[in-house]
């Protein structure tokens, strides 16, 4: 049994047991997540998509970690100018352990 669900402007296909990395959710390490826009899921032989949502689909997940990525460095150089910007940008993340998948 395997879903897509979206979070964090994604789309992540998921199945129970996986550890995914996500874009950061609010709650405590060890807390319980459920995660409600889940786009498609299958069960055996059987696949039901949603539109754009599934109707009583819903997946536990629980935090397992969070964090920050490492910096990406952004370089913005004009053409034909002496103008130079150098920025960096760290993205935090959270680290979720699918639980379980379920559909009404």
């Amino acid at each position: 049994m395997y879903a897509i669900i979206q979070t964090g402007g994604e789309q992540i296909k998921i199945s129970a047991g996986d550890k995914v990395c996500v874009e950061k959710i609010t709650g405590d390490i060890n807390s319980e997540v459920i995660l409600d826009k889940v786009l498609m899921v299958s069960k055996d032989d059987k696949i039901v998509y949603g539109k754009p949502y599934v109707q009583g689909a819903s997946v536990k997940a629980e935090i397992v970690e969070a964090g920050r990525m490492p910096k990406v460095l952004v370089f913005g150089p004009r053409p034909k100018k002496a103008h130079r910007k150098l920025r960096g940008h760290r993205q935090q993340y959270t680290t979720l352990k699918i639980k379980e998948i379920t559909i009404a």
